[in-house]
């Protein structure tokens, strides 16, 4: 009978084991979830930067563009050295207004990706 009571305290070793085995599977499930939610909220930032990319770059070129248009229309327009000098005051004005506008629209992009990636990191489970 010693061979019976030998299983029954193995048998009681193995319950504590199953129980660490389930507690790890369960914590590798969540982290694996966590995971995948940062994986998912990654790959939507970097279409969402795609996008933004694709229209500022259109946007600009539209803006160029018709700078260049009115640049080439008060030039044209112009007749004596006076006008060459307000239409280049106009246009440099024009330009230097354009530049900070992009620079505080990028900059505001900026700060919406910056809080986007810290409120994908801040779903990350603490141990």
């Amino acid at each position: 009978m010693p061979e019976l009571s030998m299983l029954d305290t193995s048998a009681r070793a193995i319950e504590p084991l199953k129980a660490d085995a389930a507690d790890a599977a369960v914590r590798i499930a969540k982290a694996n979830g966590s995971v995948l939610q940062i994986v998912f909220g990654l790959q939507k930032m970097l279409l969402d930067e795609a996008v933004f990319t694709s229209k500022e770059i259109v946007d600009r070129g539209r803006t160029e563009t018709h700078l260049f248009s009115e640049f080439v229309s008060k030039m044209a327009g112009s007749h004596s050295v006076r006008d060459l000098k307000t239409m280049f005051e106009e246009c440099s004005r024009h330009q230097i207004d354009f530049m900070r506008r992009d620079c505080e629209r990028l900059f505001k992009h900026g700060e919406r990706v910056i809080e986007n990636a810290s409120g994908l990191f801040a779903k990350w489970p603490r141990p």
